[in-house]
């Protein structure tokens, strides 16, 4: 089946095929940038974590918030007690850039994750050289070799890796791999169908010593007690707070603070 995900994949893996940039050159510019913050450490807190995300739109929704502006939102963010960002910088499909995160890095303190569709070393590199704190891994987006060798290098850069799964054997997927940051996505990616279950159900099968994360479909306090309740240390979050009309509110009723 030719997927929305197999689609942004293929994408992805076409651009990569055709960078010509050498690894070494990759290395040195990724190590010139600013040194790593402490990405997962800062989502266990007391309470539940939040990460808020600077998205412009999604092939599923369209326009979000296409004229946002990275620095005035992660302010906002920051503002209403947001204790990590993630930023869009996915070009074709959800009209990110990585100046995006750029200005986001410049605007604020908190740790950033680039939130995009990683398939190679030169993605990770990147990630580091423009100012990312940690990467994301989709474990159906990748082989088993894949996601060992990404999250091993972004080990070795001192980036946090944030695996996302789906389901059980994408969990165990990620277990194999040595991960110890799991987001489970309650959006599958293939239909961009929400099942607001799927973390609850996930949640159980998790082992001790992994950091859980739940992203999508969360929009209001009930959702977070719920996942809260679950055992999930921290929620990201991007919809419901790109459209919101106080995005520093918005993170505080997440946040459950005044």
């Amino acid at each position: 089946m030719n997927s929305v995900l197999d689609r942004i994949v293929a994408a992805h893996r076409r651009a990569a095929a055709a960078d010509t940039r050498t690894l070494d050159e990759l290395e040195r510019a990724a190590l010139a940038g600013r040194p790593v913050r402490p990405f997962r450490a800062a989502l266990v807190t007391p309470g539940i974590g939040v990460i808020a995300e600077i998205k412009r739109r999604s092939p599923s929704k369209g326009d979000l918030a296409p004229d946002l502006v990275p620095a005035v939102l992660a302010k906002a963010y920051a503002d209403g007690g947001a204790d990590c960002l993630s930023v869009l910088t996915d070009v074709e499909f959800f009209g990110g850039a990585p100046d995006d995160l750029a200005e986001a890095r410049n605007a604020v303190d908190l740790p950033i994750l680039r939130k995009d569709f990683t398939v190679s070393e030169a993605d990770v590199y990147d990630a580091r050289a423009m100012g990312a704190d940690a990467v994301l891994l989709i474990v159906a987006a990748l082989s088993q070799a894949e996601l060992s060798a990404l999250r091993l290098l972004a080990h070795q850069l001192d980036m946090a890796a944030l695996v996302e799964v789906h389901d059980d054997d994408e969990l165990q997927r990620a277990v194999d791999a040595g991960v110890k940051l799991v987001g489970v996505n309650q959006r599958d990616l293939r239909t961009f169908e929400v099942d607001i279950g799927r973390a609850e159900r996930l949640a159980e099968a998790m082992p001790p010593g992994i950091v859980k994360v739940a992203e999508s479909g969360i929009r209001d306090a009930d959702d977070v007690s719920r996942l809260a309740a679950c055992g999930y240390d921290a929620i990201l979050v991007g919809e419901s707070l790109v459209t919101s009309a106080d995005p520093t509110a918005a993170v505080r009723t997440l946040k459950g603070t005044p």
